[in-house]
């Protein structure tokens, strides 16, 4: 079992704004102030750089158009909303905002198998929305899918049943924690895992000052370091800068590359990109209107493809 895969999905955005139904809970998102037609613009133009980029080091990335009927102006970020496996199993997952509910399309799995891809098995965890139960696919969840190790920071967005139902269909071993963040002065729960944490095949970019509670944090080093991990920890200030939010890709004759917005790689220290590019070249790309107003960043961006070929 492989940690990274040379393919991506991506979905360029039509309809892309600040969402105020996830602004409720992601403290990552602001208002720019410009208006909704020049904000998917300039998401737009940060897309297509970036594909550009990730295509230039040969990473596979299978861009496919939103739709604009659809009104989903975080259809950016699909790997909330689907998983795909090496078995050809894919998983979909059910969405905390109502509108984004509306980004699950079919029109994308007919588009993997166009390109070749085999999907054997659809795990639809959907219908826990109606209970008011979520789990944002791996927004929520960490995999390291080499070891069988899931990690998840409970939050609204990520249910506790819902995520160990997911451990045993996939067989993943749980590691669950509660991550937080200040928000005026409180400590609230980060909305999903992957903007505090980041699983590469040797190493792990975490920001262990959002876990609270020492036993927490003791157990997800102590898994980490288990699994032979560099922890190479971030502080919260670097977290706010996207610097969680990365992911390790295979490019051309197999050359790892860790994935950051230009935000994220300018917050590092010289200390963090040596101990990163002990194992990998860093690949970043200014992300500055879809982090703003999406509250997401680079990782979010990118579905992983671990579907077998046809």
């Amino acid at each position: 079992m492989q940690q990274t895969t040379n393919t991506i999905l991506m979905i360029r955005p039509v309809s892309f704004r600040m969402n105020e139904q996830t602004a409720v809970n992601n403290y990552f998102q602001e208002d720019l102030g410009y208006k909704n037609a020049e904000i998917n613009t300039k998401a737009q133009v940060e897309f297509d750089a970036f594909v550009e980029k990730l295509r230039s080091v040969g990473i596979n990335v299978v861009v496919e158009e939103d739709d604009k009927l659809n009104d989903t102006p975080d259809s950016i970020f699909p790997n909330n909303w689907v998983s795909f496996h090496a078995n050809g199993d894919v998983a979909k997952y059910p969405m905390f905002a109502e509108n984004r509910r509306r980004e699950r399309r079919d029109e994308v799995f007919v588009r993997l198998e166009e390109e070749g891809f085999v999907i054997e098995n659809i795990v639809d965890y959907t219908s826990a929305e109606h209970e008011g139960f979520f789990l944002e696919g791996t927004g929520s969840m960490a995999l390291d899918r080499e070891n069988r190790i899931a990690y998840c920071a409970l939050s609204a967005r990520a249910d506790e049943e819902l995520f160990i139902e997911f451990c045993e269909d996939f067989e993943y071993t749980p590691v669950i924690f509660i991550a937080n963040q200040t928000v005026e002065g409180k400590r609230l729960p980060i909305y999903h895992t992957n903007v505090m944490m980041c699983l590469a095949e040797t190493f792990t970019v975490i920001c262990l000052d959002t876990i609270d509670d020492k036993k927490e944090r003791k157990n997800v080093v102590k898994h980490l370091k288990q699994d032979g991990k560099e922890i190479i920890s971030i502080t919260e200030d670097q977290m706010h800068q996207f610097a969680g939010n990365m992911l390790q890709l295979r490019g051309e004759n197999d050359q790892r590359y860790l994935v950051m917005s230009e935000a994220a790689h300018n917050s590092l220290t010289k200390t963090q990109i040596a101990n990163i590019e002990k194992h990998c070249p860093i690949l970043s790309s200014s992300l500055e209107t879809i982090e703003t107003c999406g509250g997401g960043s680079a990782r979010c961006m990118m579905a992983e493809v671990f579907l077998p070929k046809a």
